[in-house]
């Protein structure tokens, strides 16, 4: 499998953590930020098969994100994937409507984030 890079946004460390260590331990190169600000930073100086953004955080939430991914000049067809708390329709929808591919409920199953990011990403299932 060619390596995919995956951006993952999240305020909390332990979350980071357990993203970037599972989807290291199943051959994804992953880079982490701390916010949406540093994310969006991050992803404009750098290309990516994938996104991760938590919704609620600092200085930028997830849907800031989004829509500043999509409305960016690189790489806006990239698949963004919200990992969060947040479970109700009316978070999905916003998330959808300004270009979200999918949605991931912490907390989160491993190999539930690995198959949906081999899906996303076009990678082999492994």
């Amino acid at each position: 499998m060619t390596e995919k890079t995956i951006l993952a946004i999240d305020d909390s460390r332990t979350i980071r953590q357990l993203v970037s260590q599972t989807l290291v331990d199943a051959g994804f190169d992953v880079t982490t930020a701390v916010d949406g600000e540093d994310g969006v930073s991050t992803f404009q100086n750098t290309r990516f098969d994938a996104v991760i953004t938590d919704i609620n955080m600092p200085k930028l939430d997830g849907f800031g994100v989004i829509a500043a991914i999509r409305g960016g000049e690189a790489n806006r067809k990239v698949p963004i994937l919200v990992l969060t708390t947040e479970n109700s329709n009316d978070f999905k929808e916003k998330a959808r409507n300004l270009g979200a591919t999918g949605w991931i409920v912490k907390p989160f199953e491993d190999r539930q984030l690995v198959d949906i990011l081999k899906l996303v990403t076009g990678a082999e299932k492994g």
